[in-house]
């Protein structure tokens, strides 16, 4: 075995593991992903001629049928990945991206380098799995549709793609078709502060309240800080709540602000910032919204 011949198979040996780590770390190796989806109509194919790597001189055939296909977008739009685990074992991962900085659309790219060492104006590509990856690689794919939806969400993909391993003639060759049902909504998320609070004159503690809106069910959490002036006495003292948020009327939420010096809270006004927070089911993505109001406290005996 020449020294060539040696350095290409280890090269080949690490970069299959480092597709095994990346599967068996959690899945689709995304730049910016979005929560990786579950395809529900797919189908994913590939053959290589005799001497290609990857394929082994072999063809490939998978549908979201009977085996399992998931996709992940990046949340710029600028990369698809399709994880591939067949019911046979086989397990693979392909990848399209778009030059850097740019939006994945229909059209043709050549020029493509391995994904996701692909720089400035070169497209990406990668198909490898099984244990088998390209050290390097050059070629080309066509997107004939691909539809987006919020952060990364892909509704529709069609392309076809073409790698060349280590520079050589053998080539692979593939079509990828994938439909997902229309992309959920974003999370919507809306706080609002009651403009009337109480000060405990047992404990100093102020309560404050207001209520909170969604269009999923969610867990929102509540946090915020409570702001009074008196006698040139700076009081403030931060609060946080949990309420279950379900769409259609405002579910209403109340915290106790303590505050964190000796003065405590008094009758009178106060500003009560509030920021209200919840974890998009459908994305995996947080979502905030703000408030600033102006309350004024009674003072109770409890």
């Amino acid at each position: 075995m020449t020294q060539q011949t040696m350095r290409r198979a280890f090269a080949r040996a690490a970069t299959g593991l480092g597709v095994a780590l990346t599967l068996a770390a959690g899945g689709l190796a995304t730049a910016g992903a979005a929560h990786a989806q579950s395809v529900t109509e797919g189908t994913v194919t590939f053959g290589g001629d005799p001497g290609d790597y990857i394929s082994g001189g072999g063809s490939y055939a998978y549908s979201a049928a009977q085996d399992r296909l998931d996709v992940a977008g990046s949340a710029d739009r600028g990369q698809v990945s399709v994880g591939i685990s067949g019911t046979n074992g086989d397990w693979w991962t392909l990848d399209l991206a778009a030059p850097s900085g740019t939006e994945l659309k229909a059209g043709a790219y050549a020029g493509a380098t391995r994904f996701p060492f692909n720089g400035g104006q070169a497209p990406g590509l990668s198909l490898g799995g099984n244990g088998r990856g390209c050290n390097t690689l050059t070629g080309s794919f066509s997107i004939s549709k691909i539809a987006w939806g919020p952060n990364g969400y892909v509704e529709a993909l069609d392309a076809s793609y073409e790698q060349h391993c280590e520079g050589g003639e053998p080539a692979l060759r593939g079509q990828v078709h994938i439909k997902n049902p229309a992309a959920p909504a974003r999370l919507s998320l809306g706080v609002g502060i009651a403009v009337d609070g109480k000060a405990s004159a047992l404990s100093g503690r102020a309560t404050v309240s207001g209520k909170v809106t969604c269009n999923k069910p969610v867990r929102v959490d509540v946090s915020g800080l409570v702001t009074q002036v008196k006698r040139n006495v700076l009081i403030r003292g931060p609060y946080s709540a949990s309420v279950a948020c379900v769409p259609g009327a405002p579910v209403a939420w109340s915290a106790e602000a303590d505050p964190t010096g000796t003065t405590p809270f008094q009758a009178g006004d106060v500003e009560v910032k509030t920021t209200a927070g919840a974890l998009d089911p459908d994305y995996q993505v947080s979502v905030t919204a703000n408030e600033v109001a102006a309350v004024h406290l009674v003072r109770v005996k409890r």
